[in-house]
Parts: C-alpha cells; sequence; structure tokens
C-alpha cells in the first residue's frame, strides 16, 4: 500500500486545524464563521480525551501494563535497584563512556536521558502536581508514586524492544522506537503507521504550539510585556498579538539553529540545560520545604490518609474520593513521565550502549527521576505551605503561592519568579525533546529528505504559536500524544516475552554467571 497519500491528507488536515486557530489570534471573522464548529469539535475532543483517552480505561491499561512486565520480569525496579543505580546515574560519574561518546552519528547513555527528560520533565511537573492535588486531594500523590513504580517497567519495557530492534539508516544513525518493533517485532505495518502519524501530529501540537504559548504567556505576565507592547502600538498589538509573534520569533530562532546540528547538538544542549533547570527548580523548592519543615510529618499524613479515606475530599459521597484520588494521580503521573506512549524510547535508542537491558535501566531512572523525585518535591511544596487550601487558585497559580509565600528579597518575588523560569526552561526544553519525536516519525513515515520540511514547517509553526488560542490544538494534541499508547501497548503485550527473555538473559550472565550467548540486538546493519 503506498503510504505517501495518506501522509499527505494527514499533514493538509493538520495544517488546516492550524490555520483556524492561528485565525484566532486576530479578531477576524473566525468566531462568526467556525465557531460553532470549533466548539463543538473541542466539545468532542475534550469529551474523548476526559472519559477515554486520559480516562479510567486508558489509565487502568497503563498501569495494568506496567503491573503486568513488573511480574513477569520479577519486580526487576526493586529487585535490582541497586544495581540499576549503579549502572546509571553513578555511572555518570564513574565512566567517560556512559557520559561522551566518540560516535559522530549518536549519542551517549547519559546524553539520550537528558534529551528524554527534557520532554517529560516539563509543566506537568509543576502544573500538573498542582492541579492533581486541587481535583483528587493530597492522597492523588500516593496514587501519583503507586503509577510510577509500575510505569517505570512500561517505559523499561519500551527501551529494551527500541534497543532490540533499533536499525542503522544509511547515515549511520541508529533508528529506533515503538514504529520499528511494532513491524519488525509485531509484524503490524499498520500498528506501526497508526503510532508515526499520532507522533508527528502530537510534535507539532503538544510539543510545539502549546509550550511556545505558554512561554509567551509566562513572559508577557511575568515581565509586563504585553502591556508594554499595548502601550506602544494599541491596537495593532490587540489585533495581531504582536508581542506574541516576537516572542515566537525569539524562540524559533534558537530552536532552529539547534534543530541544524540534529540529535548530536540537541543532546548537546540537553545535557547541559536539563541538570541546570532541574537543580535550578529543586534548589528554591527545597528551600521553600525546609523552611517550613514543621509541615513535613503533616503533608505525608495527609497524602496517606487522603489516598485511603472513603470519603470525599470536600464531603459527600463514600468512597468518591478515593476514586478521585485515584483518577488523578495516576493520570498526572502518566502525563508527566510519558511511561507508555512509547515517546522516549526514541531517544534512548540513539545510545551508544549494547545492552537492552541496560538502556532499560535508564528508562526505570527517568521515570523515578521525573515523578517519584520532583513531582514528590513539589507535592511538599504545596502541602507543607497549605497553598492547596487556598481558596480561588487554579493550576501554576497554586505552585507559585507556595513559592511566594517563602522566596522573597526586598520585596521581590523570587518564589514566583523561579517557578516562571522554570517553566520557561521545561518548555522549552520540551519543545527540543518533542521535535525529534516529529522527526522520527517523519523519518519512519517519508524519508530523511522530509526532515528538513519537518523542521521549516516546526519553526513556523512555534512563531505563530506563540500568539495564538490554543485550546483546541492543546486538546486535539493531548488525544494524539494519548492515541500513541494505544499501538504501543499493544507491542509491549505482543513482545512481552521477549522483553522477559532479554532480562532473563540479562541477569543469569551478570548475576548467575551462567556463560550464554546475549540477547542484544537482531538488526545491526543499515536500512
Amino acid at each position: 500500500m503506498n503510504w505517501k497519500k495518506p501522509l499527505q491528507r494527514c499533514f493538509l488536515l493538520f495544517c488546516m486545524v492550524n490555520t483556524i486557530v492561528l485565525l484566532e489570534a486576530a479578531p477576524v471573522s473566525a468566531e462568526t464563521t467556525n465557531a460553532a464548529a470549533k466548539d463543538v469539535l473541542y466539545a468532542a475532543v475534550t469529551w474523548l480525551n476526559d472519559t477515554i483517552l486520559w480516562g479510567i480505561p486508558m489509565t487502568a491499561l497503563l498501569v495494568g501494563t506496567g503491573a503486568y512486565m513488573t511480574f513477569g520480569t520479577g519486580c526487576l525496579q526493586f529487585r535490582c535497584f541497586r544495581h540499576m543505580l549503579h549502572n546509571t546515574i553513578f555511572a555518570v560519574f564513574r565512566e567517560r563512556g556512559v557520559r561522551k561518546t566518540q560516535d559522530a552519528k549518536n549519542i551517549s547513555q547519559f546524553q539520550s536521558l537528558c534529551t528524554a527528560l527534557a520532554s517529560t520533565v516539563g509543566t506537568g511537573n509543576i502544573v500538573g502536581v498542582a492541579t492533581a492535588i486541587a481535583a483528587g486531594g493530597p492522597g492523588a500523590v500516593f496514587w501519583m508514586w503507586i503509577s510510577a513504580l509500575f510505569g517505570m517497567m512500561t517505559n523499561y519495557s519500551e527501551n529494551v524492544l527500541g534497543i532490540y530492534y533499533r536499525r542503522k539508516s544509511q547515515k549511520g544513525e541508529w533508528l529506533g522506537g515503538a514504529m520499528y518493533y511494532l513491524e519488525r517485532g509485531l509484524k503490524s505495518k499498520r500498528l506501526a503507521i497508526a503510532f508515526s502519524l499520532c507522533c508527528l501530529f502530537a510534535s507539532l501540537g503538544i510539543g510545539n504550539m502549546t509550550q511556545v504559548n505558554g512561554i509567551a504567556a509566562s513572559i508577557q505576565t511575568g515581565f509586563g510585556v504585553s502591556e508594554f507592547f499595548l502601550a506602544r502600538f494599541g491596537e495593532a498589538e490587540t489585533r495581531f498579538h504582536l508581542s506574541g509573534i516576537v516572542i515566537g520569533i525569539m524562540v524559533a530562532v534558537p530552536v532552529a539553529i539547534v534543530l541544524l546540528g540534529g540529535i548530536k547538538r540537541i543532546a548537546s544542549v540537553t545535557e547541559k540545560l536539563v541538570p541546570l533547570m532541574a537543580i535550578f527548580y529543586l534548589l528554591g523548592a527545597l528551600i521553600v520545604i525546609v523552611v517550613n519543615g514543621q509541615n513535613i510529618p503533616g503533608a505525608f499524613a495527609k497524602i496517606f490518609a487522603g489516598a485511603f479515606r472513603l470519603q470525599s475530599v470536600g464531603g459527600g459521597m463514600t468512597g468518591y474520593g478515593i476514586a478521585r484520588a485515584i483518577r488523578y494521580g495516576v493520570a498526572r503521573g502518566i502525563f508527566s513521565n510519558e511511561a507508555g506512549l512509547g515517546s522516549s524510547v526514541m531517544v534512548h535508542s540513539h545510545s551508544n550502549v549494547e545492552e537492552p537491558v541496560i538502556q532499560g535501566f535508564w528508562g526505570i531512572f527517568e521515570v523515578l527521576f521525573d515523578t517519584i523525585i520532583v513531582c514528590t518535591i513539589t507535592a511538599l511544596t504545596i502541602l507543607t505551605t497549605g497553598a492547596d487550601t487556598v481558596p480561588g487558585l487554579q493550576g501554576v497559580q497554586i505552585t507559585q503561592y507556595a513559592f511566594s509565600g517563602v522566596l522573597i528579597f526586598k520585596g521581590i518575588d523570587i518564589g514566583s519568579l523561579i517557578v516562571t523560569l522554570s517553566l520557561l526552561f521545561f518548555a522549552f526544553s520540551t519543545i527540543l525533546g518533542w521535535s525529534i519525536y516529529g522527526t522520527r516519525a517523519i523519518q519512519y513515515l517519508g524519508s530523511d529528505k522530509a526532515v528538513p520540511i519537518y523542521n521549516i514547517l516546526f519553526c513556523i509553526i512555534l512563531v505563530f504559536g506563540a500568539a495564538a488560542k490554543v485550546d483546541l490544538v492543546w486538546a486535539l494534541a493531548d488525544m494524539f500524544n494519548a492515541m500513541m499508547a494505544i499501538p504501543n501497548l499493544i507491542g509491549i503485550f505482543g513482545l512481552s516475552k521477549l522483553v522477559f527473555a532479554i532480562t532473563k538473559n540479562y541477569t543469569d550472565r551478570y548475576f548467575k554467571k551462567i556463560d550464554i550467548v546475549p540477547m542484544r540486538s537482531v538488526f545491526c546493519n543499515t536500512l
């Protein structure tokens, strides 16, 4: 079957949707010509996201997959926890080959982790945790932990399969991801195409427009840019959102420079940016927690009590509270670490590692750092300051309140500034991370020749996305992001015995010292 025409049609469809959304940035007659259609589409997509794709069925499937892989590997994430740390984050300081690689076309293990974290450590860690607590109560944090503990093995399985089924392109680059183990392992070209299309759309939406729009909003409100442009350009600012376009250009230029360097340059940037932004945010959060240290025991008490107490957060039906805690805790945890969506494996497959299990350990550490560490620290800043009990606060305002109540210096709200700057760093790194996902999808669906066209489109959307109203695009991108999980989970289930066999092969060789042939990769030649 010729997939070029369906690909062109899907591109045209996405461009049409983007055009509608971008037109809304100006007070043209978009509201009169497209309002009804847009409202119906937005309502339908939102219902689909809330009830199915990001609702209980999908979260249960994602957690269930993690639980199945956990027990199928003998609870590897717990049994080999020390060994995992020894071969991942501790190896960064011990072995230069983990940090750097001489391969001109591919990246090191640490660079693959940082590039993957660039797209996962983001707004979900700041805004997602706050909304989870607001909607599901403090108990949602506990269920976020549970989803992460099982999600470690979903991410592990993705990376094991990604390394095992990766291929080298004619340029010498490793090509891997869910699309490759769906086609080569599960023998399903259609599922691979479906995954790639959803990934492509998600990269241009949730990995592009929504992120740059968040950057623009943060700068406009946090630094008074919108008022500055309004005072000097008046109606032009109102009509064309000049400030948003200028911010979009300021973001698109460095992104374009990084994209021109390919995976090597993106990895080089993220390996510096991710540790810097993580330290910056976590240091500020830890100061807030230490200042409110006397409230730490009470915060943990509220987390465990809220997770199991059979009453609603605000009173009412028995059992409703725990259901909401599970619903929002699991959903926000998965949204933050992306375990099961099949996204970060596309970056992990570029690693210079030979053992699939070692890269699987990096997947475990990715979820550990993203959810167990970063999300927990965000939750403690909120709960120890009582920001979750302040009426009228929503989303990022809850986190900002937690920071601003402590970090004030000479009348300057340092805490709110930390949150704002962290969001900027997180959103920028997410853009870089998702650009790789979109590139890998377009390479699979088309060829290397289509990558420059994708990169140009990616940067153009960045410019105008900063000035657009993106509620519909966010909903659509959310939908495509979740839909990536469906073929990916089918692949993990279908190839689960292979994951178990590769894991047993590794543990037999390293722990039982059995002399057997390593199960490393089935494809080592060029395409």
